[in-house]
């Protein structure tokens, strides 16, 4: 009876312990998730000052949307615009697949914590751009009425969007293809979905977009992981074909005009599901460039020194930016 006892509480104790081990891996989990930034890999400087949190308090405020599409607009915005005077730029959001605003939060406190009003939605299918169109429309509404704190703070003429995979179209799609296309000032796409499955005979033509109309500087970027990358060497490969391999990465900057203002690279060891937190800071840098001016961030992608060029954590990196 007493060795009985002796393995009832050993065993108990074990199951204590492997709780407490699984509790804590949790806990660390959420906290590696909405402190991603802190575990980003950088070597550059500009990169890595970009990746960290900005120097703005954030706050957040959500609406109810009136379609079943975006179900809610979340905007997050630098906390001072509330008591502030002036206005301030805007990043709209296009989300991946079946992931909504609510479950990446903390990607939007980051670009808001340095000075932009970052707006998204719940659409888990954004390839359209029509719910990027109604995220932006909602907020120039919004800037609009006198009794919102958003009333006379958006700076409509510093408007970019981004979107990473099914967003990344969704996002060129919102430039080209919505009513208010032209309000955008700055692209970025990452790991977006190739022309391989915007074919009618694999996802469907919903699924396709046209970089030739975009005349707007545009950043795209992806992973060398598997699932980015895939193995396929051109679009009429039927196997291997990754999300946004090296081919497809190419051919996209190949059809944007030649005026506009664009680069591409890949991440190394970065796969699909994590380029968008990965290569956050250079998206960031990207934006502050671009809608705030910011010449130091600029350095990261112009002439024949651009940080990124000389970062060995990217490769293949395509550039007309002199």
């Amino acid at each position: 009876m007493g060795i009985l006892k002796i393995i009832l509480k050993i065993s108990l104790i074990i199951v204590i312990i492997i709780a407490l081990l699984v509790a804590a891996g949790v806990t660390f989990f959420k906290y590696k998730s909405s402190h991603y930034y802190k575990f980003t890999k950088t070597e550059q400087p500009i990169e890595k000052q970009y990746t960290a949190l900005g120097k703005y308090k954030v706050s957040f405020a959500e609406f109810e949307a009136n379609d079943e599409t975006s179900k809610k607009y979340e905007i997050w915005y630098p906390r001072e615009l509330e008591s502030s005077e002036i206005k301030y730029p805007v990043v709209v959001v296009a989300n991946g697949t079946g992931i909504p605003a609510s479950s990446y939060r903390a990607f939007f406190k980051h670009l808001a914590s340095w000075g932009f009003i970052a707006v998204g939605n719940e659409d888990g299918n954004s390839r359209t751009g029509a719910s990027s169109e109604s995220s932006l429309k909602f907020l120039l509404e919004l800037s609009r009425d006198s009794n919102s704190i958003f009333y006379g703070k958006v700076d409509i003429d510093h408007i970019g969007i981004g979107g990473h995979s099914q967003g990344g179209v969704g996002a060129i799609n919102a430039v080209t293809s919505q009513d208010h296309g032209n309000m955008y000032k700055a692209l970025y796409a990452v790991s977006t979905t190739s022309p391989y499955w915007g074919q009618e005979n694999i996802f469907g033509l919903e699924w396709s977009y046209d970089l030739s109309k975009v005349n707007i500087p545009t950043f795209m970027a992806a992973g060398t992981g598997s699932f980015d990358a895939g193995t396929a060497e051109d679009i009429t490969a039927t196997e291997g074909q990754g999300i946004n391999p090296l081919w497809s990465l190419q051919a996209n900057y190949e059809a944007l005009p030649d005026f506009v203002e664009k680069i591409i690279a890949r991440k190394t060891a970065v796969d699909h599901s994590e380029t968008y937190q990965a290569i956050d800071g250079y998206m960031t840098a990207w934006f502050m460039w671009h809608l705030q001016g910011d010449e130091e961030a600029g350095k990261a992608f112009k002439g024949s020194n651009a940080e990124i060029l000389h970062n060995s954590l990217y490769q293949d990196v395509e550039s007309n930016i002199h």
